[in-house]
Parts: structure tokens; sequence; C-alpha cells
């Protein structure tokens, strides 16, 4: 029940978060994604307020129901830096800027939903006490890398929108093969010090599945690289979902990593994950 709670009041935050964004970006939308319901005019704008409010309240109503201190967080947390990031009111539409924008993404993909989930089954469900394992800490660490990535990706077909518009995205500023070239060397560079941090544990079963998911996958990715199309949108779509496919495909090879980790040794773990990422 505690993880049914934790992924149905996420999954409505997100219905929340997306949907917000598609009621404040319609006039981008219509240039950059006219398929979607509120640009094509699928949705009325009322209707995608009713929706954007009803998901808000369920994902709020879950999380005080579970009585779970660390759900609640993450959950106001995804609320606060989702609305930031998409109304557009005094000090806030920080998609605008694109350090915010990808701030906004890395910190609830990469940081609230590693860390504040894990405190959530270990304290709330499972009743133990919080201790710092090495495949959190892994995790926390290989999706900030690929948060970023798709904080920077999602913007590349979307130049002749925001630049209309005046969303100042890295894509805008340097240019949209710069930015897919970079999204691809983080990447690589992520799956590289994944395999070396599979390759340091020390039981076998612990180190051939990630040495070689992370090896296949970084293989499957660089394959495809080859053939993208910055020019075609429709190929920029489809790599961006390949892109989720790898981040999903991630959460099967972060159990693997496994082994408690000492208090002494947290710092030192990533340190040195960060140096081989450098």
């Amino acid at each position: 029940m505690g993880f049914l709670e934790a992924v149905s009041s996420a999954l409505c935050m997100n219905v929340y978060v997306v949907g917000l964004n598609q009621l404040f970006d319609i006039q981008i939308d219509k240039v950059n994604k006219p398929g979607l319901p509120l640009a094509s005019g699928e949705f009325s704008v009322a209707t995608g307020a009713v929706l954007v409010i009803t998901f808000l309240i369920m994902s709020f109503s879950i999380g005080i129901r579970s009585k779970s201190a660390p759900l609640i967080c993450a959950l106001l947390i995804s609320f606060f830096l989702g609305s930031a990031y998409s109304v557009d009111a005094p000090l806030l539409r920080w998609k605008r800027n694109a350090f915010l924008a990808a701030s906004c993404i890395l910190f609830v993909r990469a940081v609230v939903v590693q860390l504040a989930f894990f405190a959530h089954m270990q304290q709330h469900v499972l009743k133990r006490p919080l201790a710092p394992t090495k495949s959190v800490v892994f995790a926390t660490l290989f999706m900030c890398c690929f948060s970023s990535v798709i904080a920077l990706f999602k913007d590349i077909p979307d130049v002749d929108g925001d630049r209309h518009f005046g969303v100042q995205s890295l894509s805008v500023r340097l240019g949209p093969q710069r930015v897919y070239w970079l999204c691809i060397n983080i990447l690589l560079t992520a799956y590289g010090a994944a395999i070396l941090a599979g390759a340091s544990s020390t039981k076998l079963s612990q180190m051939i599945v990630p040495v070689f998911g992370h090896g296949l996958l970084a293989f499957a990715l660089w394959q495809r690289a080859q053939h993208f199309d910055v020019e075609n949108k429709t190929c920029i779509t489809s790599f961006y979902m390949f892109i989720w496919k790898l981040f999903y495909a991630e959460y099967f090879l972060i159990p693997f990593v496994q082994q408690n980790v000492e208090k002494g040794n947290l710092g030192k773990y990533i340190l040195e994950f960060k140096a081989v990422a450098l």
C-alpha cells in the first residue's frame, strides 16, 4: 500500500506539472507542438484547468492520507518547482532562464524522486532506520546526469517557438546541434562512470549486470546517435523518446548496485563517482 501511495501520488503530481505547463504555453505550443490537446483545441482551457486542479488535489489527498513526511515533502517540492517553472507571474516562469529551468527538472527527477521516495519506503513503509545504500547514492548521481540531458534535449525541437516568445533555452543560445552533442557526451560519460562503479563491486553478480548492462545501453546510444538529424523534427521526437527508454531502463540496473554504504565511505564513494564522470 505504501508503494502504491508513492506511485499514484507522484503520477497525479506529474499530470499537474505537465498540464500546468501546457496551460501557460498554449501560444508557444501552437508553433512547437500543435498536436497537443490545448494547442490543437481538442481541450478547452477550462477543461485543462479542471483536470490540472483535480489531479493536484488527488495527489495531495493521497500524500496526506499516507501520513508519510518524506512523501508529502516530495509532493510539496514538486508542486512548488513545477509551478515556478511554468506560471507566468512576477519572479516565476523560471523556464525563461536556461539554468533555472534545468535546475527544476534536475532537482525533482534526480534528487527528490530518489531520496524522498527512498526515505518513504525505508522509514514509513518498512520501518527501518534511514541508512544510505550504494544503490541510492549511485541512482542520485547517475540521474543528475540523465535529468540534465532530458532538460537540455527537450528544448531542441522547440527553438523556433522559444526564440519567438523570448524563452532563452540553451538550444536557442548555442544552437540545437551543439546542445545535441553535449547531451550525448554527458550520457556516455555517465555510462562510463556507471561501468566503473559496477566493476568496483566485490560480488560477481553485482559486477556483471551493471557492467554489461550499462555497456549495452551505451553502445545502443552511440549507434543511434550516428543517425540523428537535428533538422528533422520526427527524428528529434523519436530520439527524445529513446532517451526516456534509457532513463527507465536504468531502474532495472540500479538494484544490482547494492551494498550498504558506511558513513565514513559515503563521501569517498561520491567523490570517486564524480571523479570518473569528470
